[in-house]
């Protein structure tokens, strides 16, 4: 049957590197606009900003922190593929261990920017 999914691991990592990456530029043109109504609406603005803070605006930024992070760690298994051929071998365990990182560092992130949506204090404190 031509329908039918033959692919794996290599398929999957290619298809959510295309789909992360038009995400990540659909945020570019999103953000280039919200920042255009600076000096064109500050009002509009103004509301905008309070949309990113909502609880759906905190999960927008979750998913994008998501695309961003799952975007470049599967570039750098590409480029660890491309730089060493042989590494090609190996590409399922590249994936893995790009998804075990993306686990151990997206999760407290995603903990940081979502804690304010369900009024609990961000546990990680930058700055002042």
């Amino acid at each position: 049957m031509l329908l039918q999914y033959r692919g794996g691991p290599g398929m999957l990592a290619w298809a959510f590197h295309r789909i992360s990456g038009v995400a990540i530029w659909a945020f570019v043109l999103l953000h280039v606009l919200d920042i255009w109504l600076v000096g064109a609406n500050p009002t509009l603005y103004d509301d905008v900003l309070r949309v990113y803070a909502s609880p759906i605006g905190r999960v927008g930024e979750t998913l994008l922190g998501a695309a961003l992070l799952y975007h470049a760690l599967n570039g750098l298994r590409i480029i660890v593929i491309d730089f060493w051929p042989a590494m090609t071998r190996y590409h399922r365990q590249l994936w893995t261990a790009s998804w075990v990182v993306f686990v151990i560092l997206g999760v407290p992130v995603a903990i940081q920017i979502m804690a304010p949506a369900f009024g609990l204090n961000a546990p990680f404190h930058f700055g002042g």
